[in-house]
């Protein structure tokens, strides 16, 4: 039995936002309070984007700053199929049927 691929959506600015904080730097203080020292472009990178790796203390520390579950944050869902892509230089034949290119001959301005 072949394993359904999982993905995920991460919702922290929908979780801030409903708990009234707008702009990303809400969260540099209340992590700093908790031992997590972030920049803020680093901060803005985790609320903006969806993080790749995310160490388990910054989660602890977002799910305590926003009072909220880990289910609130990140919400598994099962990844697109993707269709595995061609690589370039495949068949010529493919999608071009019966055409083909014909060879330019250049003239010189002189006829030869």
């Amino acid at each position: 039995m072949m394993a359904a691929k999982l993905d995920y959506h991460w919702h922290l600015r929908q979780v801030m936002a409903a708990r009234g904080m707008f702009s990303t730097t809400d969260l540099i203080e209340p992590l700093t309070q908790r031992g997590i020292r972030l920049s803020s472009s680093q901060v803005y990178r985790l609320v903006v984007e969806r993080p790749e790796r995310l160490s388990l203390k910054v989660l602890m520390a977002l799910l305590d700053v926003l009072d909220c579950a880990i289910t609130d944050l990140i919400e598994p869902v099962e990844a697109a199929s993707s269709k595995p892509t061609r690589a370039a230089g495949g068949s010529a034949a493919e999608g071009v049927g019966d055409l083909r290119p014909r060879r330019a001959r250049i003239v010189g301005t002189d006829g030869r």
